[in-house]
């Protein structure tokens, strides 16, 4: 077999892990990481115990396999920016999709247990920290070139800290859908964009 070809099981494995993932997600929304046992994923998951151990060492390893999930979405939405013939339009009108998927209950639920099961774990808390760096690059890397474009020259601590609070904006969203789920989207959509716009144009 070429070195590039995919073993015959591997779409049936990367079905499994999703069955686990979306499993380990239930149990961690409904019952907390703490009080998740590998048992009552396997049963939701529709395996044996024994079969989730194959594809993952513990919990802790199935969290990082949820927070790489974000993340490989994240770096795909920031390359397809980067594609764009106007990246400021292109972010502004992403603004909506990023509403939508902040704001969808139970992702919100399932990223705020995993945020607070990192405040308490220090191995969780590497696992979130070492990816929500990789997301600030790559935000980094096309606010950069966004910025260039319209003939800024900013300084790395200007890009930090928009990416700062770009990130208190959508992130803000999931306690949000939690403590107020009938906010009005729409309306949350359309003053996000005005305020990436003002952001975005921002003298440095």
């Amino acid at each position: 077999m070429p070195p590039d070809s995919a073993p015959p099981d591997q779409p049936r494995a990367e079905v499994r892990r999703a069955q686990i993932l979306a499993a380990a997600g239930d149990c961690f929304r409904s019952k907390g990481f703490h009080g998740a046992s590998i048992a009552q994923i396997s049963k939701i998951a529709g395996m044996s115990p024994g079969h989730i151990y194959h594809y993952f060492e513990n919990k802790e390893a199935i969290i990082a396999a949820i927070v790489a999930q974000d993340l490989e979405h994240v770096l795909a939405m920031t390359a397809s920016l980067r594609a764009a013939c106007n990246m400021k339009e292109a972010m502004v009108e992403h603004v909506a999709d990023g509403v939508e998927r902040n704001l969808e209950p139970r992702a919100a639920g399932l990223n705020l247990e995993i945020l607070a099961e990192a405040a308490r774990n220090p191995h969780v808390a590497e696992i979130v920290r070492s990816a929500d760096r990789v997301c600030r690059d790559s935000l980094a890397l096309t606010l950069r070139d966004m910025r260039r474009a319209s003939g800024h020259d900013d300084d790395e601590a200007t890009i930090a800290g928009m990416i700062e609070v770009l990130a208190a904006m959508f992130e803000g969203l999931a306690s949000r859908s939690i403590r107020n789920p009938d906010l009005d989207r729409s309306v949350v959509v359309r003053l996000f964009q005005g305020a990436l716009r003002d952001l975005l144009s921002q003298n440095s």
